[in-house]
């Protein structure tokens, strides 16, 4: 983990235009500056980065966030990726406290690991070169060699000790061993993991080889055998083709998931470039979320017999908790016998894409698959599907798609909206991480200006007191929350800097929707003195909910002794009219 203590840290001396421009030309356009969104296609910019706020924020998609976030999304990193790479670029050492798995992945980078990994990448890419069998493989699958270069395909040889010829350690080296490149029997016997393979390298974000995938080049078992679990590699957490994949599905904005390395290779050397598949595992909710920080349209492209509907199923089950409503989530299922790689080459690019119509929203395969063995014409067949359905509906945490799917379930059981709500209560479902493209035209509530002043001015809410508030709605919890923060952390001085301080909690996207709203605020005001108003008249409001509240209940009964001195006091303090 990294102390938070030096997040606020590395805010505070990085230049946000400075790391966009390092990816996104930007151009002056009063206090801020301005370009066209590198996280959709369009032609007039809606993309402004303000230095004094040092927070970015997109008007057409609703892209925010601090330059942290701006590289986790660009780059597809994570958090810690994101700092390391920035804190790394402005030679700022990063310190960690540390949990057991990042202490040995740093174990794993110090013993060389990352190098023993490309060493070995060298040599399976010269040994491609070397082999008519594996060279006449790829061909006889339509790769080009210009797409061998791009994913860096190879070939592991026959025979037992290949390696030995590129690692004079061979027999010694306790670095073959963790990356699973060599198996050590219990005898203590040595030998190649990888032999006559075909071979796939596995890259991270960063495009470090982590891991291999091999298929062998005739009959045998397994057919496809991937790199072992190592402090590198996490076959649920990695996606082959998503490093080489990146631009590709940021412009279309879209990711197709399919099951094979080939399905991959083929797709791209066809053109459909936005590819990536799982590493013979099931799709996991670490996928998911790695998706969608790509892009928000998703489609799991599964064989139609009974093995590919299990692996959709897996993958939708998988996909709950990570939902946004701006998550578009589509299950393809090929015709049978076919898979992307034979499909592709069949159809072509324009053919593959044209099938996309014919597939499944998440919706739609939900309520599909649940009801596959329900007769719905008995109360007993409904009765099941509510029960079915309950547990994958709470566990989504869109709020819309949630509402959506509810009111699917009422009608398929004919319940209606109380009685399907005293079965399957409404779940507290989180915000959406990314702000709504059509903003309301409704004037903003008293706490959502001042979440805004507050952003513009950290410093204003030092002093500020909230204790008379005891309204109950997001954006007073939200007000609440970033008035103690600042209070606790008094070096939080921007908006990217309470934001990344927030990064998870409940509060997190409103304050980043409100954040965006900020950049076009005209700040030609005394910002204090607005304030000050505000924060006066929304305690006003809610003192004056608080004597509604107790006239309405003198109408029905007598007041206690505690409850007249209530209302006295609070008239003294004067209504809103």
């Amino acid at each position: 983990m990294i102390p938070q203590s030096f997040i606020q840290e590395l805010l505070n001396r990085l230049d946000i235009v400075d790391v966009v421009e390092r990816y996104v030309p930007l151009k002056k356009a009063g206090a801020n500056y301005v370009a066209c969104c590198p996280f959709h296609n369009e032609k007039t910019p809606s993309f402004s980065v303000s230095p004094a706020k040092q927070f970015y924020h997109c008007f057409g998609c609703g892209a925010h966030g601090s330059a942290i976030s701006f590289v986790m999304e660009h780059q597809g990193l994570n958090f810690p990726e994101a700092v390391e790479e920035l804190a790394k670029n402005i030679g700022l050492p990063v310190p960690h406290e540390t949990t057991q798995r990042e202490q040995d992945t740093r174990t794993a980078i110090a013993a060389g690991l990352p190098e023993t990994m490309q060493q070995a990448l060298r040599y399976y890419r010269e040994q491609l070169k070397l082999s008519e069998p594996a060279i006449q493989y790829f061909k006889g699958r339509g790769v080009s060699g210009d797409i061998a270069a791009k994913f860096g395909l190879g070939y592991a040889p026959e025979g037992w000790q290949n390696l030995s010829a590129v690692f004079p350690d061979y027999a010694t080296s306790t670095a073959l061993v963790e990356t699973g490149l060599i198996i050590e029997n219990d005898e203590g016997r040595r030998y190649d993991r990888f032999r006559d393979r075909v071979m796939f390298p596995i890259l991270n974000a960063r495009g470090n080889v982590i891991g291999f995938g091999g298929r062998v080049l005739g009959a045998g078992e397994p057919k496809y055998l991937n790199s072992p679990e190592t402090a590198l590699f996490q076959k649920g957490q990695e996606l082959y083709g998503l490093f080489q994949a990146r631009n590709a599905i940021r412009n279309a904005g879209r990711v197709l998931v399919v099951e094979g390395y080939m399905d991959v290779v083929a797709l791209v050397q066809h053109g459909v470039e936005y590819a990536v598949a799982t590493l013979g595992t099931a799709t996991t909710p670490v996928h998911v979320q790695k998706l969608l920080r790509a892009a928000d349209e998703i489609i799991f492209c599964f064989d139609g017999d009974k093995a590919g509907r299990r692996a959709a199923w897996r993958a939708l089950e998988n996909s709950l908790g990570a939902l946004t409503d701006s998550a578009r989530l589509l299950f393809l299922f090929l015709p049978e016998g076919e898979d992307p790689d034979t499909y592709v080459r069949q159809v072509g690019k324009n053919g593959f894409e044209a099938s996309y119509g014919d597939a499944l929203t998440l919706s739609q395969f939900l309520f599909k698959e649940i009801t596959r063995e329900l007769n719905l014409t008995t109360d007993e067949g409904r009765a099941k599907l509510v029960q079915t359905a309950k547990p994958l509906i709470e566990k989504i945490a869109a709020p819309a798609l949630q509402m959506m799917l509810r009111k699917r379930l009422a009608e398929l059981t004919g319940l209606s909206a109380a009685e399907l709500t005293s079965l399957l209560p409404q779940t507290s479902a989180a915000v959406p991480t990314r702000a709504p493209k059509v903003k309301s035209r409704r004037a903003p509530s008293l706490a959502r200006q001042l979440l805004r002043m507050v952003l513009l001015r950290p410093d204003l809410a030092r002093e500020a007191a909230m204790e008379p508030l005891d309204e109950e709605n997001a954006e007073v919890h939200a007000l609440r929350g970033v008035l103690d923060l600042i209070r606790r952390q008094p070096q939080i001085d921007t908006h990217a800097a309470i934001l990344e301080a927030l990064r998870g909690a409940p509060e997190e996207a409103l304050l980043a929707e409100v954040a965006g709203e900020a950049l076009a605020w005209d700040e030609a005001f005394d910002v204090a003195q607005e304030f000050n108003g505000a924060l006066e008249q929304l305690r006003a409001q809610a003192r004056q909910k608080r004597i509604d509240s107790l006239l309405a209940l003198a109408k029905t009964q007598a007041l206690s002794p505690e409850q007249k001195q209530a209302l006295t006091r609070e008239l003294a303090g004067g209504r809103v009219s």
